[in-house]
């Protein structure tokens, strides 16, 4: 660079991030990776060890650092510090190692992380929108830095996983989400905001916890929190036009009826509620391709009828009708087990979410008594209660089907109805299994198993993608059963001999690209968008992935000053 350049270069960087102030901005730092010239440039020399390391040595320390920790929690917190202090590399290591640091960054060791989130705090991200907010919340959406915001993932910590009221504390659930829009489909994280509703807690643990990091006073109900949300919905759309909102982990009281309320009148779906339906299903639709039994012929109980359960049940029946079953004959083989036992008419305890479900049947409060009297071919867990599946169950089950499709879809893995390892011994190799978080692969009698793992990740990624690229209005459930063909259309036959119902989550990108195309096209074709369709919407879909690559600052700063290269 000639002398008259440099001078001018670093006049233009003087009103630019520079110094320390960029050493502590996430966006932009690229730590040891810095050139010589931009470190002089941006007055760094001095403020950095003297030799540059590119990102591959980078990502090399990094995986050191994480595989000599204790623990998944300790590995959590060290990637939660690399995130606030270098998104780049974060999002590489992530991208690079995600079969391995998925479970980290979410379930399993999300849930953990929730649960201690007070007593490991370090940095703020994304936003804290309380109960004392109200009437100023579109005040407190400014205080965000970035405008072009696209996507939301809100939560109001109720029923954070299968762990219950951690209030404030589940912010950790859409910082990992939105970790996996980027990761998964290549959102672009400045597009992403994750957001807690503090509106209180009815936790004890929590209340009477000096280290807890929300208002401690019991939860918001009935008008004022209804009010609450609708300040909140309304505030958000207005103040990011056209943006994405995930309900997650809202309790069941609020999650249907929300979703009822808000689903026509802005662009959002409830992941516990259709993301989990649409994964499902995925894995249904391949399961049935490994058991030679059709979709029509299987009979399917539900442990759990909560928002992920009656979710899961709609979607299947939807599915069912378009290969020609009435509504009430796709109903009529969903069946559904709660705290009380077997969904049934005669009930008078049950409430709204629950009647569609609710057959002439024989009442039954003993699960494996259920199984044999409607002798299901798949048992589906969405309990939060663990090891309730038995080897009484699965034994029963082959009694009467030659491959018992067995899905323990309870998140954490401490949650979870049955392991992998049980299920398949059980059924001497026979069952389909799948799980809500991850377990290790199975040998039993010199074959390998490799478990499925349902995570809502197959699907919201992608979706949101597509939704991103096709300028999409509302979600409809038709658009979650695309996505659900989707996914399950990327099973390849070599997966299944593996006994995986799921593509190899190394493939994960590319498989969100996929969704992403067949949801853009379905929104396309059903007009749900006031867009037009691109050209070549597959190269649209692949230039709106963002990639975890270093800037060229000192390309940037001569392209401001007008000099071309």
């Amino acid at each position: 660079m000639s002398m008259d350049l440099h001078r001018n270069v670093v006049r233009e960087a003087g009103s630019a991030n520079r110094g320390v102030k960029l050493l502590h901005d996430p966006v932009h730092n690229k730590g040891t990776a810095f050139t010589s010239e931009e470190r002089i440039v941006l007055g760094l020399r001095g403020l950095l060890p003297p030799r540059i390391h590119d990102m591959d040595l980078q990502i090399k320390r990094v995986m050191e650092n994480i595989r000599v920790k204790n623990n998944d929690l300790e590995r959590y917190v060290f990637l939660s510090a690399l995130q606030d202090r270098n998104e780049t590399l974060y999002y590489r290591v992530v991208i690079d190692h995600l079969k391995e640091l998925m479970p980290i960054i979410y379930t399993p060791t999300v849930g953990e992380a929730c649960q201690k989130f007070g007593h490991i705090f370090r940095r703020p991200r994304g936003l804290f929108i309380s109960a004392s907010d109200k009437g100023s919340i579109h005040d407190v959406l400014q205080n965000w830095p970035h405008r072009d915001v696209k996507v939301v993932v809100v939560t109001d910590g109720e029923r954070i996983l299968g762990l219950g009221d951690l209030g404030a504390d589940g912010m950790g659930i859409p910082i990992g989400k939105l970790a996996l829009y980027t990761a998964c489909a290549g959102i672009n994280p400045n597009q992403c905001l994750p957001i807690t509703l503090d509106v209180g807690t009815e936790n004890k643990n929590l209340l009477s916890d000096p280290l807890y990091i929300g208002n401690q006073h019991p939860r918001l109900k009935g008008e004022q929190y209804d009010d609450f949300i609708e300040e909140f919905m309304g505030a958000i759309t207005q103040t990011f036009p056209g943006v994405i909102v995930q309900f997650e982990d809202f309790a069941n009281h609020n999650a249907f009826r929300l979703l009822a309320k808000y689903r026509d009148q802005y662009c959002t779906f409830n992941d516990d509620i259709q993301g989990t339906a649409s994964v499902t299903l995925a894995g249904v639709l391949s399961a049935v391709r490994l058991s030679g039994k059709p979709l029509k012929d299987q009979n399917i109980l539900f442990f759990g009828a909560g928002e992920a359960g009656i979710g899961i049940g709609h979607l299947i029946s939807s599915e069912l009708e378009g290969k020609g079953l009435s509504l009430e004959e796709a109903r009529s083989k969903c069946w559904f087990f709660d705290s009380k036992g077997l969904v049934v008419k005669s009930r008078t305890d049950l409430v709204d979410h629950k009647l569609p479900f609710a057959h002439d049947a024989e009442q039954q409060s003993d699960l494996l008594e259920a199984i044999k009297l409607i002798k299901p071919t798949a048992i589906i867990g969405v309990s939060g209660m663990p090891q309730t599946f038995t080897r009484a169950m699965v034994e029963e089950m082959l009694t009467y089907v030659e491959r018992p499709i067995v899905f323990a879809l309870s998140n954490p893995t401490s949650k979870s109805e049955c392991t992998a390892k049980q299920a398949y011994s059980w059924s001497n190799g026979r069952a389909i299994f799948a799980s809500g978080s991850p377990f290790d692969v199975v040998e039993l009698h010199g074959t390998t198993f490799v478990p499925g793992q349902a995570n809502n990740a197959y699907i919201f990624p992608g979706l949101g993608l597509g939704l991103i690229v096709s300028g999409a209005e509302r979600v409809t459930d038709e658009l979650f059963s695309v996505a659900a063909r989707s996914l399950a259309h990327q099973v390849s036959d070599s997966d299944l001999k593996l006994g995986r119902i799921f593509p190899a989550l190394e493939r994960i990108r590319e498989v969100s690209s996929q969704i992403a195309y067949d949801f853009a096209m379905a929104v396309f074709n059903r007009k749900l968008t006031k867009q037009t369709m691109p050209d070549d919407l597959k190269k649209e879909i692949k230039n709106a992935m963002f990639e975890p690559e270093y800037t060229d600052y000192l390309a940037e700063l001569k392209q401001a000053i007008g000099v071309i290269n």
